[in-house]
């Protein structure tokens, strides 16, 4: 009996070297008491050269040296048989299961792209799967659907699954936040200052929730040292036993059906183009092979393209002398293939920053009169210049060869508008983005990799050049305080954490006469740079739209302070809105908004970074309701590379809210950004659907298949178009 036990084991285990490497999981063993450590070990020295040598007889000869010594005089004597035999028993059946999970593990990470740790257990997969139909599994297991939250479950419990996977209990739940991915620990009452937050808009529930009534069953699982498994009254499914083992088929998954996107508001599509397309001669760098990439996003039925027209590129060499010979051949060329335009006007520098793959200065003669006068730079408290952009304390200093920035920013653009009078005379060209800072954002350089900063650190204050000081001082004076004419000094460093400093911790000086006073003039300063620009922007390009771009700085958006908000130039602590000045001077020039981080969760941040308090679907509604409330229209873009189903369908959440009663939505989206990557087979098929849908087109399907493999029958389960990349085969 135990040798065809242990036969049927093997075959089931028989595995190739990658599901051994996955096997090679903790298991935690009973203690052996008497002296029967030593024996449990040969026993398991034996069970592993059986697994691995395919061997059935080596572990039947070990099971029969095993009975010889159990029953000898000095091996404990017969009464001690039984309880050796479970032992070994309870190891069998544990090693089985580990074989098993080790295969849906390698299943899902191959065809599936889960994210699952490295010594995952099966609790990990059916928390996955959980969360990928949209329920909410919290620390401690307990599970229900989303639209729950802020209320219990129906019924007042609902299933939970513990941290052993033997049992199947009910607990009350309360109402957290939606939760998707490894739970972060544990906040302390002051880490948490829920209370003291300023109320955020809560979307409608997603349309993939399931309803508490068609809440997924979950099967009983084979206890420790048990032969059956425990019986439920909610355990569905039916049964398969091998070798007295029984084997629970898991039941089938209610469907889930995909938010159909027929008929609703159309969006045009926009793909930003390679930051190299144009090099440092203002050449075209490989047109044909872009002329062929442009032409497979024409067959996606992409409404145009996005371009940054660099200053440093154009302007590089003397004031004044433009050379716009490379964006000419490109612009022809989307014209001729009958797309739009978006051009950014890129004061900024790349290279050195997240996702720069190229490296494009300032124009020399900037850099020269930065190295006598490097005060035209931001600033940090220690001294260090970032070149990345001009400091907006220069924007009406005559320090740039007898103009200010501002002028230089005019003259450029209006360059721009002569020199491309037919595209925008035609249509060809249907907005102009303008930039006000580093990346083209409007933000402070507060968070710049060259200077040693990671997230998710809170940065530090850009207000140290003698332009900005100046500044300072006279509005410290004309407050009637001199002497608040500084810097925070306890304010910390790049990579502090807010709780780590007194100026951003809880009842910090953030929120004293000083710090209220240091930060409502420097949110001033950036709201004003961005009024002065747009200002201009507007006069030369009359007719057409221009847009400002606006980051999500979401990290520590869940504390009191928002700290790194804070030292961005957004003045959004709990008690305050920090985007309401500056959507009222997009209102006041008619601008677009274009706010990235559109496709970003709040888990995926806190699986990796749970300390950070991140919340970016948090930031995105106030952001969004904040500039839909005064009418303005909205664009965005993605802030990390997406080629996934998950990050385009939140995407098309954010762009066309459910049951919005007004009817809102976004007025453009720009895709970051063509690559050879987003032209491989796959990641084009998903980018093309997910045009189609943003086009107001495309209708949900559903892919459901049945797998037999090994004897074991596993149940149907269905995979609806927002679980991760369509069909993921379990086996």
């Amino acid at each position: 009996m135990r040798e065809s036990m242990a036969t049927d084991i093997q075959k089931l285990i028989g595995t190739s070297e990658e599901d051994d490497e996955e096997m090679d999981m903790d298991v935690k063993e009973e203690d052996e008491e008497n002296g029967g450590k030593h024996i449990a070990a040969q026993i398991m020295v034996g069970m592993d050269g059986g697994m691995t040598s395919n061997s059935s007889d080596n572990q039947f000869q070990h099971h029969q040296q095993f009975q010889e010594q159990v029953s000898s005089p000095g091996g404990g004597g017969a009464r001690r048989s039984r309880p050796l035999e479970e032992k070994e028993r309870t190891k069998l059946r544990e090693r089985h299961r580990r074989a098993i999970t080790a295969r849906i593990l390698a299943g899902l990470r191959r065809h599936g792209n889960y994210n699952l740790r490295v010594r995952a257990d099966i609790n990990d997969v059916i928390a996955a799967l959980a969360r990928e139909a949209g329920w909410v599994v919290l620390p401690d297991g307990t599970t229900f659907p989303s639209r729950s939250q802020g209320s219990r479950p129906a019924g007042g419990t609902s299933a939970a699954v513990t941290s052993s996977s033997s049992h199947l209990v009910s607990q009350p739940t309360t109402p957290p936040g939606s939760i998707r991915g490894v739970s972060p620990g544990h906040r302390s009452p002051v880490e948490y200052n829920s209370c003291r937050m300023k109320g955020v808009f809560i979307p409608n529930p997603s349309p993939y929730d399931q309803s508490a009534s068609t809440q997924s069953q979950t099967p009983g699982m084979v206890g420790e040292g048990r032969e059956q498994t425990e019986s439920d009254p909610r355990v569905g499914g039916s049964m398969d036993t091998i070798n007295d083992k029984q084997i629970v088929a898991i039941p089938p998954i209610p469907k889930l059906t995909e938010r159909d996107f027929a008929g609703s508001p159309f969006i045009p599509v926009y793909v930003m183009l390679p930051l190299g397309a144009i090099n440092m001669k203002c050449e075209l760098v490989d047109p044909d092979g872009l002329l062929k990439q442009l032409k497979v996003l024409k067959s996606a039925n992409v409404d145009g393209v996005m371009v940054d027209c660099w200053w440093g590129i154009v302007e590089a060499h003397a004031p004044q002398e433009y050379n716009w010979n490379g964006y000419k051949r490109l612009f022809q060329m989307v014209h001729e293939l009958k797309l739009k335009l978006q051009v950014v006007m890129s004061f900024h520098e790349c290279g050195g920053n997240v996702g720069d793959d190229v490296c494009i200065p300032l124009p020399n003669w900037v850099a020269e009169i930065g190295r006598s006068n490097p005060d035209i730079f931001f600033t940090d408290r220690e001294g260090r210049r970032n070149p990345e952009c001009l400091s907006w304390g220069i924007d009406k200093e005559r320090v740039l060869r007898g103009r200010t920035a501002i002028e230089v920013y005019f003259d450029y653009m209006r360059s721009f508008r002569v020199e491309f009078d037919e595209f925008f005379e035609d249509g060809i060209i249907s907005m102009v983005e303008v930039g006000l800072g580093p990346c083209g954002e409007l933000r402070y350089p507060s968070c710049p990799v060259k200077h040693g900063w990671r997230y998710p650190g809170i940065g530090e204050f850009q207000c140290y050049d003698k332009y900005f000081l100046k500044s300072l001082k006279k509005t410290a004076e004309a407050r009637g305080h001199p002497f608040w004419a500084r810097g925070p000094d306890n304010a910390g460093s790049y990579n502090s954490q807010p709780h780590e400093t007194g100026f951003f911790c809880d009842g910090g000086d953030y929120d004293g006469y000083y710090g209220r006073f240091f930060l409502n003039w420097y949110a001033r300063i950036l709201v004003d740079h961005g009024d002065r620009v747009l200002s201009l922007a507007k006069l030369a390009f009359e007719g057409t739209q221009i847009a400002a771009k606006l980051l999500g700085i979401h990290w520590w958006y869940k504390t009191a302070s928002h700290a790194a908000e804070l030292t961005a130039g957004f003045y959004n602590p709990c008690n305050h809105d920090g985007y309401a000045a500056i959507v009222a001077t997009l209102k006041k020039h008619g601008a677009i908004l274009n706010f990235s981080c559109s496709e970003l969760w709040a888990v995926d941040q806190q699986v990796d970074f749970a300390e950070a308090h991140s919340d970016p679907e948090g930031l995105v509604w106030q952001v969004l309701n904040a500039a839909w409330d005064v009418g303005i229209p909205v664009a965005s873009e993605n802030a990390l590379p997406c080629y996934d189903r998950v990050m385009y369908n939140k995407i098309l959440d954010n762009a066309k809210p459910l049951n919005d009663p007004d009817g809102r939505h976004f007025l453009s989206f720009t895709y970051l950004r063509l690559s050879p990557l987003l032209m491989e087979r796959q990641t084009y098929m998903e980018f093309e659907r997910f045009v189609k849908r943003m086009h107001g087109k495309g209708k949900p399907f559903l892919i459901s298949r049945c797998s037999r493999r090994k004897g074991i029958r596993w149940s149907r389960i269905y995979f609806s178009p927002q679980n991760r990349r369509g069909y993921h085969n379990v086996d």
